[in-house]
């Protein structure tokens, strides 16, 4: 619901959920090459020294040579690039480029900014690529060193290195492609956080055909929302809509929940998971994360944080409905794993959620977050949900997706129909849950805090650092479908 849960619901002509970076990089190879008038690739991370189709060879162009080359060939494209300001110390890209820059971004019409329009401690964490202001690019994946992958998820895929030529852990992760009248509420996303950041305002061009060429859209003229999060900053207020839309799509829940989840420790999970769990009645609930977080600061809060989080659902699963795996691959020992870094929900086959907004609290409130959401208002749809949950299952479990459907209906239930398929050496493992604490780990206020400090805040206000406008998005004449069904029905409080 618009004001609620998302800013807005307008119709997608086509989208389609790309699984894995091999298939999104191919696909946004394709339509940057299509680009006239603008590219806007808004980030947490950015490494100009990838390659978006490796499996092209030596010859395949760097990000950045491909960009360069673009502008130069179209006289009226520009390019802008807008990555967190603190990337270039937390996040896995070079770091050089990013403060000095480099050759490819020597031309007039290319502008890489960073943004340090954020709260002290939080992060620009969307990811989001637009053309022509005619088509979006909206999930889990940045730009960046350690993304490229197969949706095979090989114990050692040749192509899987970075740039210098070190191999890194397979990665499993999603985005969405939309065009129509919801990439031009992506488009007033971008503009505000580029006008934010940068201090310029910039028109809207009018929608051109940009759908990259044999793409099979999963949906076709359905109702979008997009949903946001943006900190308290200033005299701007917050926007929680990511954290709403994920409270009333729990709550909603009748018969089936399905997560993809690179962090599983968000506060509110407690409570809303915890009373679903305790009814005799309730859906099933499956959560696919990494067997263990990536790197010792997220082991140190994040994994502590999951396992007490764990803990406390398990004592309020009276009716064993929680089930919570770990993919694996042949090959993988040790150290070795698949990284989920995807930020995925499915409720009951009829609403699904894609986006940047992690299951912890930072995404609540602090991150700068964008997802998009469709629900089913017509039984293809709901297939089309559904083929994208069995699709995602059949993956990790290295089966058919045909017989995950069938393996579904024929057990009734998410949980027991992987029991039932999952016999391979790939396949999905439980993750274990041992004694011990359920309380938030210490110190999770201050490295994993749901908002800004207030006395942060303060400080910089008396500090004369200005409050931020809050500028309400432009409409350009585009025909943006709002609507009261966006998203379930909840019963949930208003806010």
């Amino acid at each position: 619901m618009p004001g609620r849960n998302c800013c807005a619901v307008a119709t997608a002509r086509r989208a389609a959920l790309l699984v894995d970076a091999e298939a999104y990089f191919a696909e946004l190879d394709k339509a940057l090459r299509m680009a006239t008038r603008s590219i806007y690739i808004i980030a947490w991370d950015f490494d100009a020294r990838i390659r978006l189709r490796p499996q092209d060879g030596p010859d395949a162009l760097a990000l950045g040579r491909l960009l360069r080359a673009l502008v130069e060939e179209r006289p009226e494209l520009e390019v802008s690039v807008l990555v967190w300001s603190l990337a270039a110390v937390h996040a896995p890209g070079a770091t050089l480029p990013l403060v000095l820059g480099e050759e490819w971004q020597k031309h007039p019409r290319i502008h890489l900014r960073l943004d340090t329009h954020h709260p002290p401690h939080a992060a620009h964490h969307q990811k989001i690529v637009l053309i022509d202001d005619s088509i979006a690019f909206v999930g889990g994946m940045d730009l960046t060193i350690e993304r490229w992958d197969t949706p095979h998820h090989e114990a050692d895929h040749p192509l899987r290195r970075s740039p210098d030529g070190t191999p890194y852990d397979p990665v499993h992760d999603l985005q969405m492609v939309a065009d129509g009248p919801v990439a031009r509420v992506v488009a007033q996303v971008v503009r505000e956080r580029w006008r934010d950041a940068v201090g310029e305002g910039r028109p809207l061009g009018p929608p051109v055909e940009r759908w990259p060429e044999g793409l099979q859209a999963n949906f076709t003229d359905v109702p979008m929302a997009v949903a946001r999060t943006a900190p308290r900053l200033g005299g701007r207020r917050p926007v929680e809509e990511s954290a709403q839309l994920i409270e009333d799509m729990l709550r909603a829940a009748r018969h089936t929940v399905y997560i993809e989840a690179q962090y599983f420790t968000a506060r509110r999970l407690r409570g809303i998971l915890g009373e679903s769990l305790s009814r005799p009645r309730g859906p099933d609930i499956v959560v696919i994360c990494s067997r263990t977080a990536n790197g010792v600061i997220e082991r140190f809060i994040m994994g502590a944080n999951r396992e007490r989080l764990l803990r406390a659902l398990k004592r309020a699963d009276r009716h064993n409905r929680l089930h919570v795996h770990y993919p694996v691959v042949p090959g993988l020992t040790g150290d070795h794993r698949v990284l989920v870094h995807a930020k995925l929900m499915i409720v009951d086959d009829r609403v699904m959620r894609v986006g940047s907004s992690n299951l912890n609290n930072r995404s609540v409130g602090l991150d700068t977050e964008c997802d998009v959401v469709i629900e089913a208002d017509q039984p293809e749809t709901r297939a089309a949900i559904a083929g994208c949950r069995e699709r995602l299952m059949a993956e990790h479990l290295g089966v058919d997706p045909a017989l995950v459907r069938a393996a579904v209906r024929r057990e009734g239930s998410l949980s027991r129909a992987i029991e039932s398929l999952n016999h391979n050496s790939r396949g999905l493992r439980p993750l274990t849950v041992y004694r011990g604490p359920t309380g938030s780990f210490p110190g999770t206020r201050l490295l994993d805090p749901e908002r800004p400090f207030r006395l942060v805040e303060r400080l910089r206000e008396l500090l004369g650092r200005g409050p931020a406008h809050d500028v309400p998005a432009e409409r350009d004449g585009t025909s943006v479908e709002e609507t009261s069904k966006m998203v379930p029905r909840t019963g949930g409080r208003r806010k």
